[in-house]
Protein backbone atom coordinates (compact mmCIF):
# COMPACT_ATOMS: atom_id res chain seq x y z
CA UNK A 1 0.00 0.00 0.00
CA UNK A 2 1.23 3.90 -0.94
CA UNK A 3 1.52 5.68 2.57
CA UNK A 4 -0.99 7.96 3.19
CA UNK A 5 1.78 11.05 3.95
CA UNK A 6 4.83 10.25 1.81
CA UNK A 7 3.50 8.21 -1.10
CA UNK A 8 6.43 5.12 -0.06
CA UNK A 9 5.69 1.45 0.35
CA UNK A 10 4.32 0.55 3.36
CA UNK A 11 4.52 -3.06 5.30
CA UNK A 12 1.38 -4.81 6.85
CA UNK A 13 1.96 -4.33 10.44
CA UNK A 14 -0.74 -6.35 12.45
CA UNK A 15 -4.59 -6.17 12.74
CA UNK A 16 -6.51 -3.67 14.86
CA UNK A 17 -9.38 -4.36 17.39
CA UNK A 18 -11.99 -4.33 14.56
CA UNK A 19 -10.11 -7.17 12.25
CA UNK A 20 -8.63 -4.22 9.61
CA UNK A 21 -4.83 -4.52 8.37
CA UNK A 22 -3.06 -1.86 9.39
CA UNK A 23 -0.10 -0.53 7.61
CA UNK A 24 3.46 0.95 8.99
CA UNK A 25 5.72 3.22 6.71
CA UNK A 26 9.36 2.72 7.59
CA UNK A 27 9.93 6.32 5.54
CA UNK A 28 7.73 8.43 7.72
CA UNK A 29 7.08 6.12 10.29
CA UNK A 30 3.26 6.59 10.72
CA UNK A 31 0.78 3.81 11.05
CA UNK A 32 -1.99 3.99 8.82
CA UNK A 33 -5.33 2.21 7.81
CA UNK A 34 -6.17 1.71 4.00
CA UNK A 35 -9.51 2.59 4.78
CA UNK A 36 -11.26 4.70 7.60
CA UNK A 37 -14.57 4.59 8.70
CA UNK A 38 -14.21 7.66 10.50
CA UNK A 39 -13.81 10.98 7.92
CA UNK A 40 -12.43 13.19 9.58
CA UNK A 41 -8.81 13.49 8.21
CA UNK A 42 -10.45 14.06 4.95
CA UNK A 43 -12.16 17.53 6.31
CA UNK A 44 -9.85 20.44 4.98
CA UNK A 45 -9.00 23.52 7.85
CA UNK A 46 -10.61 25.88 5.23
CA UNK A 47 -13.95 23.88 5.91
CA UNK A 48 -13.68 24.59 9.96
CA UNK A 49 -12.39 28.28 9.00
CA UNK A 50 -15.31 29.01 7.07
CA UNK A 51 -17.89 27.84 9.83
CA UNK A 52 -16.17 29.58 12.61
CA UNK A 53 -15.86 33.17 10.61
CA UNK A 54 -19.88 32.14 10.22
CA UNK A 55 -20.32 32.27 13.83
CA UNK A 56 -21.21 28.34 14.02
CA UNK A 57 -20.57 26.68 17.26
CA UNK A 58 -18.56 23.59 17.96
CA UNK A 59 -21.34 21.66 18.11
CA UNK A 60 -23.32 23.16 14.89
CA UNK A 61 -20.17 22.53 13.20
CA UNK A 62 -19.66 19.41 14.49
CA UNK A 63 -23.32 18.58 13.21
CA UNK A 64 -22.73 19.85 9.50
CA UNK A 65 -19.14 17.94 9.21
CA UNK A 66 -20.64 14.86 11.16
CA UNK A 67 -17.57 14.24 12.99
CA UNK A 68 -17.37 15.12 16.52
CA UNK A 69 -16.80 17.63 18.73
CA UNK A 70 -13.89 16.68 20.41
CA UNK A 71 -12.53 16.56 17.18
CA UNK A 72 -13.73 19.98 15.85
CA UNK A 73 -12.36 21.42 19.71
CA UNK A 74 -8.72 20.40 18.71
CA UNK A 75 -8.63 21.16 14.87
CA UNK A 76 -9.57 24.22 16.20
CA UNK A 77 -6.52 25.03 18.57
CA UNK A 78 -4.24 23.65 16.00
CA UNK A 79 -5.49 25.75 13.01
CA UNK A 80 -5.15 29.05 15.73
CA UNK A 81 -1.77 28.44 16.67
CA UNK A 82 -0.95 28.42 12.94
CA UNK A 83 -2.49 31.56 11.92
CA UNK A 84 -0.33 34.52 11.85
CA UNK A 85 -1.39 38.06 13.50
CA UNK A 86 -0.21 41.18 11.58
CA UNK A 87 2.30 44.03 12.53
CA UNK A 88 2.37 47.36 13.95
CA UNK A 89 3.30 49.57 11.24
CA UNK A 90 5.07 53.43 12.29
CA UNK A 91 3.03 56.56 12.45
CA UNK A 92 -0.13 55.44 12.25
CA UNK A 93 -3.66 56.19 14.27
CA UNK A 94 -5.49 53.14 16.05
CA UNK A 95 -8.80 52.67 18.43
CA UNK A 96 -8.61 51.14 21.78
CA UNK A 97 -11.76 49.27 23.14
CA UNK A 98 -13.06 46.43 25.28
CA UNK A 99 -15.91 43.92 24.03
CA UNK A 100 -18.01 42.27 27.62
CA UNK A 101 -18.82 38.53 26.99
CA UNK A 102 -19.06 35.23 29.31
CA UNK A 103 -16.41 32.42 29.53
CA UNK A 104 -17.81 28.96 31.67
CA UNK A 105 -20.76 30.64 33.10
CA UNK A 106 -23.02 33.89 32.81
CA UNK A 107 -21.94 34.31 36.43
CA UNK A 108 -17.99 35.17 34.92
CA UNK A 109 -17.32 38.08 32.82
CA UNK A 110 -14.73 38.80 30.69
CA UNK A 111 -13.10 41.72 28.48
CA UNK A 112 -11.70 41.35 24.73
CA UNK A 113 -9.63 44.43 24.63
CA UNK A 114 -8.49 44.98 21.03
CA UNK A 115 -6.65 47.67 18.70
CA UNK A 116 -7.81 48.86 15.60
CA UNK A 117 -6.26 50.42 12.90
CA UNK A 118 -8.29 53.60 11.69
CA UNK A 119 -7.40 53.89 8.18
CA UNK A 120 -7.96 49.90 7.24
CA UNK A 121 -10.21 48.77 9.54
CA UNK A 122 -7.53 45.92 10.85
CA UNK A 123 -7.10 44.53 14.41
CA UNK A 124 -3.70 44.20 14.70
CA UNK A 125 -3.66 42.37 18.64
CA UNK A 126 -6.46 42.06 21.41
CA UNK A 127 -5.88 40.12 24.73
CA UNK A 128 -8.82 38.57 26.75
CA UNK A 129 -9.55 38.13 31.19
CA UNK A 130 -10.95 40.57 33.34
CA UNK A 131 -11.29 44.87 33.15
CA UNK A 132 -7.91 45.33 34.27
CA UNK A 133 -4.86 47.72 33.77
CA UNK A 134 -2.87 44.07 33.21
CA UNK A 135 -5.09 42.83 30.62
CA UNK A 136 -5.26 46.24 28.58
CA UNK A 137 -1.52 46.79 28.89
CA UNK A 138 -0.71 43.62 26.84
CA UNK A 139 -2.58 45.46 23.70
CA UNK A 140 -1.12 49.07 24.40
CA UNK A 141 2.60 48.34 24.69
CA UNK A 142 3.02 47.29 21.57
CA UNK A 143 0.95 49.81 20.48
CA UNK A 144 3.12 52.58 22.07
CA UNK A 145 6.44 50.89 20.73
CA UNK A 146 4.97 51.21 17.08
CA UNK A 147 5.34 55.35 17.73
CA UNK A 148 1.31 55.78 16.78
CA UNK A 149 0.55 59.45 15.83
CA UNK A 150 -3.39 59.25 17.49
CA UNK A 151 -4.57 56.34 20.10
CA UNK A 152 -8.25 56.76 20.51
CA UNK A 153 -10.05 55.39 23.26
CA UNK A 154 -12.94 55.79 25.29
CA UNK A 155 -13.00 57.52 29.06
CA UNK A 156 -12.10 54.89 30.71
CA UNK A 157 -9.82 55.92 33.89
CA UNK A 158 -6.92 52.81 32.45
CA UNK A 159 -6.11 54.12 29.78
CA UNK A 160 -4.78 57.50 31.48
CA UNK A 161 -2.19 55.46 33.05
CA UNK A 162 -1.14 53.21 30.10
CA UNK A 163 -0.96 56.27 27.05
CA UNK A 164 1.28 59.01 27.12
CA UNK A 165 -1.29 61.82 27.06
CA UNK A 166 0.47 63.38 23.93
CA UNK A 167 -1.25 60.87 21.49
CA UNK A 168 -4.23 59.73 23.88
CA UNK A 169 -7.85 61.24 23.14
CA UNK A 170 -11.41 60.41 24.01
CA UNK A 171 -12.87 62.95 21.75
CA UNK A 172 -16.69 62.21 20.78
CA UNK A 173 -16.91 60.43 18.04
CA UNK A 174 -13.81 59.08 18.35
CA UNK A 175 -13.81 55.57 18.26
CA UNK A 176 -17.22 55.05 16.07
CA UNK A 177 -14.96 52.69 13.81
CA UNK A 178 -14.17 50.07 16.73
CA UNK A 179 -17.67 50.84 18.26
CA UNK A 180 -19.21 49.80 14.89
CA UNK A 181 -17.05 46.34 14.77
CA UNK A 182 -18.00 45.50 18.09
CA UNK A 183 -21.24 45.19 16.64
CA UNK A 184 -20.05 42.87 13.39
CA UNK A 185 -18.25 40.74 16.38
CA UNK A 186 -21.63 40.08 18.31
CA UNK A 187 -23.63 39.56 14.94
CA UNK A 188 -20.68 37.59 12.86
CA UNK A 189 -19.82 35.58 16.09
CA UNK A 190 -22.44 33.73 18.28
CA UNK A 191 -20.71 33.00 21.46
CA UNK A 192 -20.39 37.35 21.47
CA UNK A 193 -23.80 37.49 21.37
CA UNK A 194 -25.52 39.64 24.41
CA UNK A 195 -28.68 37.96 24.90
CA UNK A 196 -28.02 34.08 24.18
CA UNK A 197 -27.69 31.27 26.07
CA UNK A 198 -24.14 30.71 23.79
CA UNK A 199 -20.84 31.49 25.19
CA UNK A 200 -17.44 30.35 25.30
CA UNK A 201 -16.84 27.40 27.77
CA UNK A 202 -12.76 28.26 27.92
CA UNK A 203 -10.91 31.26 27.20
CA UNK A 204 -8.35 29.15 25.19
CA UNK A 205 -11.84 28.43 22.91
CA UNK A 206 -12.52 32.14 22.71
CA UNK A 207 -9.02 33.09 21.55
CA UNK A 208 -8.94 30.60 19.45
CA UNK A 209 -12.23 31.09 17.51
CA UNK A 210 -10.98 35.35 17.40
CA UNK A 211 -7.61 34.66 16.01
CA UNK A 212 -8.92 32.25 13.38
CA UNK A 213 -11.93 35.23 12.64
CA UNK A 214 -9.77 38.18 12.69
CA UNK A 215 -6.65 36.87 11.14
CA UNK A 216 -7.59 33.28 9.56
Amino acid sequence: MECKYCQNSCIKKGVNRTGKQKYYCKFCHKNQLKTYCYKSYLIQDDKIVCLVKEGCGIRSIARILQISKTTITKRILQISEKVISPKYEHGKEYEVDELCTFVGNKTCKRWVAYSLRKDTREVLAFNVGTRSKKMIRRVTESLILSKPTKVYTDKLNIYRALIPKTIHQTKKYSINHIERKNLSLRTHLKRLSRKTICYSKSILMLIACLRIYFWG
